[in-house]
């Protein structure tokens, strides 16, 4: 029996964790441009992932029967519609509607018209009308400042009083430090709770629900530090049961997801919704549109076979039949560079890989790379070392096992990822 193929689009330990999957679902699988880790279960080829043109060129060539877009800027720079031009079946949103991550304003008046709960908010196109704004917010400190567009992530400040709100103003609109991503800004009210990461396979017509995760985003222990691109995560979240999935499908998802429909801005692909768990119930902080890192790595442990399948149909606008979720947790733990999250060290030698998968973890190369047979360090976040257990103390102690045995100079790690869950 001829093997599907399929290819990965990105390099980190996201795409690295969809890729293990469709390779134990039995996909032949390819990578572009991948990673060091990936080498084992797929066919890397070195093409950035925002090089559409020779990326679209290979993918109609080789006439893979399924592409998954990992990144969100590949999305929003239109690589799905490029790729469908060609009718590939492709797993991601075309640019218009990967708006929904690569403008918060787009997403926030999305909620708006289809009245999802959110944070009250204001819109900015001028540093003067902002100022002004901060000077007596309706909602008080803290608030939120948020710069519409791309910002590796880097792009909100919480400003817990004036003068913080001022420097990120300036900083964003003044100083252009996001570049155009921060022309036009959000400022938001401040939501607490805890947050959580809702995953849906959105087919255009409709939505279903995929799974829940928890991240960790500041660098150290006891959630202090600097924000990182996430420092560990945990799947399902605690928060989240059957009676929380119904409510975030009805009150999030589905109308968001129809609603752009019904505007002739149909949404296939990875519906992310980044939630905050209220006393008045689940708000939206963002969306993004495509799966998250590092919380896709436990999720892709948690399910039964079955997702390559279902995103092929997503990429065909059906309905499609959702991986069954084992019963149990998986935990993830991220291994950092030094000097992580602002000048991380790289090209330092990993040891310890195959002692750590000996032990029960699951290992996913983020920022590697392999020279002369070795593999080095080349980013900040550098692994990600997972492990799925009966219960998340067991899945957490396979997890820390493994990140035990794993070396590299100047290592960084959070002890406590699912530890007061």
């Amino acid at each position: 029996m001829v093997k599907r193929k399929v290819l990965v689009v990105g390099s980190g330990g996201r795409e690295h964790a969809l890729v293990w999957k469709l390779a134990r679902e039995g996909w032949d699988v390819w990578a572009a441009p991948g990673n060091a880790g990936m080498r084992d279960v797929a066919s890397c080829i070195p093409v950035k992932a925002t090089d559409l043109a020779v990326l679209t060129e290979r993918a109609a060539m080789d006439r893979f029967d399924l592409v998954v877009i990992g990144p969100e800027q590949p999305l929003t720079l239109g690589l799905a519609d490029r790729l469908s031009s060609h009718s590939l079946a492709v797993f991601g949103p075309r640019a218009d509607a990967a708006r929904i991550e690569g403008s918060k304003i787009f997403a926030k008046r999305l909620m708006e018209e289809f009245a999802v709960p959110t944070a009250g908010f204001r819109i900015f196109e001028s540093p003067e009308s902002a100022l002004e704004f901060i000077a007596s917010p309706p909602f008080g400190y803290p608030l939120v400042v948020k710069a519409d567009g791309l910002a590796a992530g880097k792009g909100v400040v919480v400003a817990g009083d004036r003068q913080t709100a001022s420097d990120a103003v300036a900083s964003m609109m003044v100083d252009h430090k996001f570049g155009g991503a921060g022309d036009r800004i959000i400022i938001e009210e401040c939501l607490t709770g805890t947050e959580v990461s809702f995953f849906a396979l959105a087919y255009g017509a409709g939505a279903v629900p995929l799974g829940s995760a928890q991240d960790y985003k500041r660098l150290l222990d006891g959630d202090r530090g600097p924000n990182t691109g996430g420092m560990g995560s945990i799947s399902p979240s605690p928060l989240v049961d059957s009676a929380v999935v119904g409510r975030i499908m009805e009150t999030v998802v589905l109308p968001v997801v129809e609603g752009m429909s019904r505007k002739g801005c149909e949404f296939r692909g990875l519906l992310y919704a980044g939630l905050m768990m209220t006393p008045d119930g689940p708000k939206v902080l963002e969306f993004n549109c495509r799966f998250g890192d590092p919380e896709t790595q436990p999720l892709m442990l948690t399910l039964e076979n079955g997702l390559g399948d279902a995103m092929a149909a997503v990429a065909r606008g059906e309905r499609p039949e959702v991986p069954a979720v084992r019963d149990g947790a998986a935990v993830c733990v991220v291994m950092a560079s030094s000097g992580y999250p602002e000048t991380p060290e790289v090209g330092k030698a990993i040891s310890g890989l195959d002692v750590a998968e000996s032990k029960g973890a699951v290992v996913f190369h983020a920022g590697t790379v392999m020279r002369d047979g070795h593999i080095l360090t080349s980013g900040g976040r550098v692994l990600a070392v997972c492990a799925w257990g009966g219960t998340r103390l067991d899945a957490r102690q396979k997890a820390y096992e493994g990140v035990s045995a794993i070396g590299f100079e100047g290592m960084q790690c959070r002890g406590d990822i699912a530890s007061g869950c």
